[in-house]
């Protein structure tokens, strides 16, 4: 830290600093926290550091201002825990006094009235990077290094091995044994090196064209944030439609999104015709309103905590920075303030933990999607509507009742079931854009039977727009023959043809998979108008509808393909998701030692200023701009650290350990990089490439240092065991997905089908049990890993114990444990059970009833290669004396299988 000392000049005061103040502070706080020793990281010896304050991040003194100085606080022993002196009593009223009138008058500090202390930032992270290079490409850089320490690349790896790792590295599949043949033939030895390049080239640029490359991909990034599809509270309910947000990852890594944009997109893509890429900002866990409870401290503090999730996945993912650290004092290690901490909350004040429609471009996929099937949807009811059916839709969390159009100016619904709630009803015109003219600016009057009216849930909770169990109800009491219904009387006349009603909409918009989900609480009615005498007649009937829906087979198929085109709807087309909700944006205020109940100045949106975080915006912008505009301050050309991360990242990926081995932490308290020239090269590349993500990957996996064998020698593992620096390819177990996705491959049976929900292997719970699996092995649960269903605080039963994250905690790095548990469940568990049977079938199918035949084939369905004539031998025993079932289950237990060559 840098204390900057301005000229003496002489400044009239009625309080003498030197003589009445300075005594007091040298009897009370100067041994604490003065030159010598600074407690807390606060000292009171200097004006200037008395201005920045200490640890906690809370100025000690504010010139004019007392209620604002932190030392008042704590000298007034305003919090027990803090009070000063500690273990003693207060110092003296009148000193108490005399500090806080001088602090009023200026804090006037005669020599010392420009002081300034900042913290010097020479840390590399927070450094512009390098420019100027005498190196040309990656293996120069390595190759430099690795001369330092005495050593030098190992060969080129065999074919077989390179095939394998880049399919791995790059799809998180194994290659098939025919394109594994085809590559070792391009490959061959005794080939020209300008075809072998060649051959390899093309297979790089194949699997990067790959739709899987983008599969494996996203899986790198939702680990970092820890998406999830349940909130990971007690109740752990499930974020309907959050699988989204996993499917925009998945296609903006095959798409080659600029790195730049994907991170636009992800903190606005709101404003920017990407809704759905805001998943990211809600991806943490949290704990729902209905756990908080209703006491408003306990209100404020949850609200506090998810402020921190967001911020938690926007520093560890895209800045590579600890911000958590700043939320109760200012960072320990790195040049972030509990002011920068609370100022970056202000960018991100108007995100809240739910779902909302995504805002999506026109020719956004979902978009283009849903206007088909629309047309689709039109077509089947005007086919109804020509023959004079009427008809009800499954929406599953609500229900529309179609009719032929009525003009009218008076409605009635009268209701079966004498036991009614609703939360939201809609009546929809029959032509232009089906207006809802319940809509409140429009006027309708609504009723209900006053023998039957609740009065705590009126007719006005009907057409608030508010979803949930507020709705209203009507309830015929014993001994009342009536039943509830519903009036609405319309300002002028309309022309209607359906009406959208639901129970309870908020639960189908917000979760899913719980007992009791989505059921109708009003049954069948009938809809009225009146007749020419002005008495209510019946023209359409639900419970009719429904039984006149099973009598006429015409009638019935034209009705199921209005529910197939639905269900199509509500997965393909534009959806409510677990993607954020936006609310409007409130005060923020730097909050001392982090509590909600101890607010303190008040902050505007803005990035760490010592990082040059002004966002060059009104602080009083809507949320949406302060958030676009954080995001263009993270991928500016001055931000040192965002281009720099990813680029890591992705080596990360590649080699297994960062050139930064702290993917997510580059600050002191991090691992320094192990080649620092060669990552500000790279990042100066990732940035003239267009922020192309699948360029930086192609260019590192082009290397010579990715294609070196991983066999070791003596002298690399006497200088550098673990092969930090890339004297050998570093073997590496592969993930768990790996594991699961490359059996089902070899057996025969994955399906390759891209995004889309989750495949289910949890069971239906009530609200607050605890998610069982139930089958995470049957044929419906054949596809990638990453589909499958992510739940925060859930044991899969089988590849949890191949160290799959919880997603409770940031995971930029997942760690590699070897259990016995690994070994029984690739061995006995019913998933590899099912696969080998499956897989022994198909050996004998393509191979027919020769041992050694079918043996060969399962190496190469499983291992990619041939087994030498020991394997042979002693494989045709176990095939012969066992079974060929528990042959393929030992293979797949191999360390071959589950290591990356």
């Amino acid at each position: 830290m840098v204390l900057v000392t301005a000229p003496e000049i002489t400044y009239a005061s009625e309080i003498d600093f030197e003589n009445d103040v300075y005594p007091i502070l040298e009897d009370n706080c100067l041994f604490c926290h003065g030159e010598d020793e600074q407690e807390s990281g606060l000292r009171l010896d200097r004006r200037g550091y008395m201005l920045r304050g200490g640890d906690s991040g809370l100025a000690a003194v504010v010139p004019e201002h007392p209620e604002k100085s932190y030392l008042i606080d704590v000298i007034n022993h305003v919090d027990k825990e803090m009070a000063m002196p500690p273990d003693e009593d207060k110092i003296a009223d009148e000193d108490i006094d005399l500090i806080t009138r001088w602090i009023q008058a200026g804090a006037v500090w005669p020599g010392q009235m420009d002081d300034i202390a900042e913290e010097e930032i020479d840390h590399w992270a927070f450094l512009p990077p390098q420019t100027e290079f005498d190196q040309d490409c990656i293996d120069d850089f390595l190759r430099e290094k690795l001369a330092g320490a005495g050593l030098s690349f190992s060969d080129t790896a065999d074919a077989r091995s390179l095939i394998r790792r880049a399919s791995i590295v790059l799809t998180g599949l194994t290659p098939t044994p025919e394109r594994t043949a085809q590559f070792i033939r391009a490959f061959a030895e005794d080939g020209d090196a300008e075809e072998r390049n060649a051959a390899y080239e093309n297979l790089i640029d194949e699997l990067l064209a790959s739709p899987h490359f983008g599969e494996r991909w996203a899986q790198h990034w939702l680990d970092v944030i820890r998406w999830a599809e349940t909130n990971g509270s007690e109740s752990n309910l499930y974020r309907k439609n959050a699988w989204m947000y996993r499917d925009y990852v998945v296609r903006s890594f095959n798409e080659d999104k600029p790195y730049d944009e994907f991170i636009r997109e992800q903190l606005a893509g709101d404003v920017l015709g990407h809704g759905d890429a805001t998943g990211f900002l809600v991806a943490g866990p949290h704990v729902p309103a209905a756990t908080v409870g209703q006491e408003p401290t306990a209100i404020r503090q949850a609200r506090a905590d998810r402020m921190d999730e967001v911020l938690q996945t926007v520093g560890a993912s895209m800045m590579g920075v600890t911000i958590g650290c700043a939320r109760c004092h200012n960072h320990k290690f790195d040049p972030i303030s509990i002011q920068d901490y609370y100022s970056m909350s202000a960018a991100f004040q108007d995100v809240e933990f739910g779902s909302r429609f995504p805002e999506l471009a026109d020719d956004h996929p979902r978009v283009l999607r849903s206007t088909q099937l629309r047309s689709d949807l039109d077509k089947l009811r005007e086919e109804m509507r020509s023959n004079g059916w009427a008809w009800v839709e499954d929406w599953t969390g609500y229900e529309e009742v179609h009719f032929p159009t009525q003009t009218i100016d008076e409605m009635r619904i009268v209701f079966n079931g004498r036991w009614v709630m609703l939360d939201e009803m809609e009546i929809l015109e029959a032509s232009g854009e089906h207006r809802n003219v319940l809509a409140p600016e429009l006027g309708a009057v609504i009723t209900d039977n006053p023998s039957t009216h609740v009065a705590s849930q009126p007719t006005g909770n009907l057409n608030n727009g508010v979803f949930g169990t507020k709705g209203w109800r009507g309830v015929s009491k014993k001994g009342n023959k009536e039943t509830p219904w519903l009036q609405f009387e319309f300002p002028k006349t309309v022309s209607v043809s359906s009406i959208r009603l639901s129970s309870n909409r908020e639960d189908f918009l917000e979760t899913d998979y719980l007992e009791g989900m989505n059921k109708s609480k009003y049954g069948d009615f009938n809809i009225e108008m009146r007749d020419a005498n002005g008495q209510w007649r019946p023209f359409a009937s639900t419970a009719a509808m429904r039984k006149k829906s099973t009598d006429n087979e015409q009638r019935q198929a034209l009705q199921q393909r209005i529910q197939e085109v639905i269900g199509a709807l509500i997965i393909e087309g534009p959806q409510p998701a677990f993607l954020a909700q936006f609310v409007e944006p409130v005060e923020t205020f730097v909050l001392a030692r982090g509590s909600p109940e101890s607010p303190r100045d008040r902050v505007h949106a803005a990035a760490p200023k010592r990082l040059g975080g002004d966002l060059g915006i009104d602080p009083e912008s809507p949320g949406a701009l302060r958030r676009k505009a954080f995001a263009d301050w993270l991928v500016s050309p001055e931000n040192p650290l965002t281009a720099r991360v990813m680029a890591n990242r992705i080596w990360h990926h590649i080699f297994g350990s960062g050139i930064v081995p702290t993917p997510s932490d580059f600050g002191l308290a991090g691992a320094p990089p192990t080649h620092p020239e060669l990552l500000d090269w790279l990042t100066g590349q990732f940035i003239e490439s267009n922020w192309s993500m699948k360029s930086m990957v192609r260019m590192i996996v082009l290397s010579d240092a990715f294609k070196q064998s991983n066999a070791p020698n003596e002298a690399g593992l006497a200088k550098d065991a673990t092969a930090q620096l890339l004297w050998r390819f570093p073997p590496r177990r592969v993930e768990a997905e790996v594991i699961r996705d490359s059996v089902l491959q070899a057996s025969g049976r994955l399906d390759p089908t891209i995004g889309g929900p989750s495949y289910r292997i949890h069971n239906v719970k009530k609200r607050y049990a605890q998610w069982e699996v139930v089958d995470n092995h049957g044929d419906e649960t054949w596809r990638r890993m990453l589909y499958q269903e992510r739940m925060r605080r859930v044991d899969d039963r089988i590849f949890t114990a191949f160290d799959f994250p919880d997603c409770g905690q940031i995971r930029a790095k997942r760690p590699v444990s070897t259990t016995p548990l690994q070994a029984l469940n690739l061995m006995n568990s019913d998933f590899v059970v099912t696969q080998a049977t499956l897989l022994a079938e198909r050996a004998r199918s393509e191979r027919g009833d020769a041992i050694d035949a079918q043996v060969i084939r399962c190496f190469e369905l499983l291992l990619c290669r041939q087994p030498s004539q020991d394997d042979l031998e002693a494989s045709i025993e176990v095939a012969k004396t066992q079974s060929l079932e528990l042959l393929c289950r030992t293979l797949i237990n191999t360390n071959e299988f589950a290591f990356l060559p």
